[in-house]
C-alpha cells in the first residue's frame, strides 16, 4: 500500500502573532507542522505498522518548510517530497495544482491531508488535489478502517457522527480525534536525517501562468479588539434585570 501525505508547516500555536503593516512577523518565530497535519502523518504511520505500507509526505513552501517534513520523516514516514516555492504568490488553488501537478503520474491507494490549516483556516487544498485527481474524499474523519480495497470512515458532522463505506483510492482530512500523534523518538529523528526527500520546483511541473495565477488576496491583517473587562450587576434580581437591559440598549445596542 502507497500512502501520501500532505503536510504544511505553521506558526506554533503558542506563540505570539505579531502584525507589522498588514503583514504577519515571522522573525523569531518557532514553526510546526500544522497540528491538523499531525493527525494525518500519525494515521498513514499507524496504518503502516498495522499493515505494511510505505508513506510519503509531501510539502510545498520555503526553504525552512524542510524542517516540517523532517518531523514528518522522525515520526514514522517513509520518504518525502519538498516542492520548493519561495517567491511565488499563492493560495489554496494554485498550491492545489502544484500539489497535483507533482503526484499526478505516482499511483497512491491512499492520501491523507489535515482538516484544515490553523494560520488559514480554509480546509481547501487537501480537497481541491483530489478533485484535480478525480478521486473520491472524505473530510473531517475521525476514525479509519482499511479492509482489502475498501475502508470504513467516521466523520465528525457538527456534533454527529457519519459512517461512510469507500473503495480505495481516496482523500481523507484528519480531524481532532482520529488519533494522538506520537513524538518522534531520538533514534527515529536520527533515522530521519538518512531518509530520502525529493526535491522539485515550480518549473519542474510544467504549469501553466494560468495554473499558478492566484484567485483569492488577502488586502488586510488584523489582530481582534481587545475584549473589555466584564461587569457584575449587584442587587435584587428584577433590579439586575432591568440594569441589564439598560445596558443591552445603551452600551452594546443589541436590544
Amino acid at each position: 500500500m502507497n500512502i501520501l501525505v500532505l503536510i504544511k508547516q505553521t506558526f506554533d500555536t503558542e506563540e505570539r502573532i505579531v502584525i507589522n503593516n498588514g503583514k504577519i512577523d515571522e522573525d523569531g518565530v518557532e514553526f510546526i507542522i500544522n497540528p491538523y497535519d499531525e493527525y494525518a502523518v500519525e494515521e498513514a504511520v499507524k496504518i503502516k505498522e498495522e499493515h505494511g505500507a510505505e508513506v510519503t509526505v509531501l510539502t510545498v513552501g520555503s526553504a525552512q518548510a524542510e524542517n516540517a517534513l523532517r518531523t514528518a520523516l522522525a515520526m514514522g514516514a517513509d520518504k518525502g517530497v519538498f516542492i520548493e516555492l519561495e517567491s511565488l504568490e499563492e493560495d489554496e488553488y494554485s498550491l492545489s495544482k502544484i500539489i497535483a501537478a507533482a503526484i499526478k503520474d505516482q499511483e497512491y491507494d491512499l492520501i491523507l491531508g489535515g482538516n484544515m490549516a490553523v494560520d488559514s483556516g480554509a480546509g481547501q487544498v487537501a480537497i481541491r488535489v483530489a478533485e484535480a485527481l478525480a478521486i473520491t474524499h472524505v473530510s473531517t474523519i475521525t476514525k479509519l478502517v482499511i479492509e482489502g480495497r475498501k475502508a470504513t470512515v467516521e466523520r465528525d458532522v457538527e456534533g454527529d457522527v457519519e459512517i461512510i463505506e469507500v473503495s480505495l483510492p481516496f482523500m481523507a482530512t484528519a480531524q481532532q480525534g482520529l488519533n494522538e500523534p506520537r513524538y518522534p523518538s531520538l533514534p527515529g529523528i536520527m533515522k530521519a536525517k538518512k531518509k530520502p526527500v525529493d526535491r522539485l520546483s515550480v518549473e519542474d511541473l510544467g504549469l501553466s501562468e494560468e495554473d499558478l495565477a492566484v484567485r483569492t488576496s488577502v488586502h488586510d491583517r488584523y489582530l481582534p479588539a481587545k475584549k473589555e473587562a466584564g461587569r457584575v450587576l449587584e442587587g435584587e434580581i428584577t433590579q439586575q434585570v432591568s440594569d441589564l437591559v439598560q445596558l443591552l440598549r445603551s452600551e452594546a445596542k443589541v436590544v
